[in-house]
């Protein structure tokens, strides 16, 4: 009889840990929405900013890849002119890496502009 008793000991630990972790998340959401509102507020388009803080979290050769399925995609359905695709593997067009800015500028892609430290 005891073994259950330790058992939902345990199991009463983790449920509140949980529920202690779970009113943190909610607390940092409240507060991210906050920063949004802020930005927001000072004139800066958080569906851009939103979309900034997902790439960052990628990796480079993801966002290339990425970007050329996108290019891809659209071309196919007449939305990009008849431009050059980007390669999904390498991320270059017709030999240029379009991951460095100068040359994604040139092709009017937003892979390799510059998102800050670590990207």
């Amino acid at each position: 009889m005891s073994d259950i008793g330790i058992g939902r000991e345990q199991l009463r630990a983790f449920i509140e840990r949980i529920e202690r972790l779970e009113e943190e998340k909610a607390a940092i959401a409240d507060d991210i929405k906050e920063v949004y509102a802020e930005a927001k507020a000072t004139g800066f388009d958080t569906k851009v900013m939103r979309r900034v803080v997902k790439l960052r979290k990628e990796n480079a050769q993801e966002r290339a890849e990425f970007e050329a399925i996108l290019d891809l995609y659209m071309h196919a359905l007449g939305m990009i002119d008849d431009a050059a695709v980007a390669d999904p593997e390498t991320g270059e067009v017709d030999g240029e890496d379009l991951r460095e800015p100068t040359r994604a500028a040139r092709h009017g892609s937003p892979v390799g502009f510059d998102l800050g430290p670590g990207v």
